[in-house]
Formats: structure tokens, C-alpha cells, sequence
């Protein structure tokens, strides 16, 4: 299906009305994903004409996405990948998640960008950082695109590797999002340390129901404390 090129639009925008001189562009992958990490990959791409077909990765075939990955590695300014593993996703919920695997990829570039494109219409990563959302930011936005491209593959070869110890999961095919061979598994062997245990796909395995984790909001934590949710009665 044809499709718009990616463009330098909204970077030229950002640096003619905030004055930013770094822009880096931010994606996420493993969002709805039962096992594996949330990774998000911050790339600086500067203005340069990008490498040819260049989209957003789930618009490309997994030859594609390896054979740009190989050249998108050399032709941004920058990048880092960022991680939120499965027991912090359990642990803090999925915004709070992206915003620290995001955060990390962002501190580990050997620069500090000016301004950000976040994909989406969602800032998860507010203050300090300048935020520029865009809605299908992947195929629009040309680092917002190589950094889908960088992250996906990257995150899909932890995956493949997870996928070594629990080849019954096929982590290697489906990279922990739900597949038919995933949820056999699951039914017959239950979530493995890399699953995501708080999460709903739980309460239809009755045989590993039990080791769902619910997650404590501060509210709950609260209610069960004896706290009043700041309500004076």
C-alpha cells in the first residue's frame, strides 16, 4: 500500500518556534505486549535526507526493518534504547513504565535534546522535557521513524533471545505479544519470569490464575492503610 515519506516538517517547526537546535524523536515498542520489556529508542537525525523507504517499522516486512536497522545504526547523529522490564511494568503500570524507559534512553544519549516528538497524542513524558506529540509520528516524522525502526528490531532480537530458553513461548515469531502458540503455552506451562503477571490475559489461565499480581495504586494503598483519599468525614 503506497504511503507519504517521512518529513523534517515538524523538527523545522520546533526549531524555528522554540529555538531548538536538538531534536530527537522518540518511539516505543512492546506497548501491548504479555511478555518482554516496554523499550522505547530516542534517535537524533539532524535534517539529512534519510535513507530510502524509510516508515514506520510495522509498515515493513522483517527483512526490511533488519536492512535499515543495519543502515539507520550509522546515519543518525544519535540514539539509545530504553527499558522498562516486566516487573516494573507489574509494579508502576504502563504510563509511569514508558516514561522511565523512556527517560533512560533519553539520558543515555551523548547529547541532551532541545525538544522532543513523542508518537502519539499522549505526553508520558512531561516536565522537564519539551514535548511535541504527534499522532502517527512513525510515519510522518523521519526521526520518529527511525527510532520505531532501531527499537523494534532491537527489542525483537531480546525477544528472540528470551525465546532460546522458552521455546515453547516462540518468543522468536510472536516477541511476546499474544499469537495461538503463546497462549498454549501459557495454558500449559504458565507465565514465565518475563510475562507481565498484572496484567488481564491472567484471569482467563485458571490453573495460574493465583499468580496474578495486582498492582496497589496510591488510592488503594491509602483505603488500606485506614487513609481517607483525603476526604474529611
Amino acid at each position: 500500500m503506497p504511503y507519504e515519506p517521512p518529513t523534517h516538517t515538524v523538527e523545522r517547526s520546533l526549531r524555528a518556534t522554540t529555538g531548538a537546535k536538538i531534536v530527537a524523536g522518540i518511539d516505543e515498542v512492546g506497548r501491548g505486549a504479555w511478555a518482554g520489556p516496554v523499550s522505547v529508542c530516542a534517535a537524533i537525525t539532524g535534517l539529512r535526507r534519510p535513507p530510502d523507504g524509510l516508515t514506520d517499522s510495522k509498515l515493513l516486512t522483517h527483512k526490511r526493518r533488519a536492512e535499515l536497522c543495519a543502515v539507520l545504526g550509522q546515519w543518525v547523529t544519535a540514539y539509545a534504547l530504553g527499558h522498562s522490564s516486566p516487573q516494573e511494568i507489574d509494579e508502576l503500570g504502563m504510563t509511569a513504565a514508558l516514561r522511565l524507559a523512556a527517560v533512560r534512553a533519553l539520558e543515555a544519549l551523548p547529547v541532551r535534546p532541545d525538544a522532543i516528538i513523542l508518537d502519539g497524542k499522549h505526553n508520558y513524558l512531561g516536565t522537564p522535557w519539551q514535548v511535541r506529540t504527534v499522532i502517527k509520528g512513525d510515519q510522518s516524522c523521519i526521526a520518529v521513524a527511525a527510532a520505531s525502526v532501531l527499537a523494534k528490531v532491537q527489542r525483537d532480537a531480546m525477544m528472540a533471545e528470551v525465546g532460546l530458553e522458552y521455546a515453547d513461548f516462540d518468543f522468536a515469531t510472536n516477541a511476546g505479544y499474544p499469537s495461538p502458540t503463546h497462549r498454549i503455552a501459557l495454558e500449559e506451562y504458565g507465565p514465565t519470569p518475563h510475562h507481565r503477571v498484572s496484567w488481564s490475559y491472567m484471569d482467563a489461565l485458571p490453573r495460574w490464575r493465583h499468580l496474578k499480581k495486582v498492582r496497589i495504586t496510591p488510592e488503594a494503598a491509602a483505603l488500606e492503610a485506614g487513609g481517607q483519599l483525603g476526604f474529611d468525614f
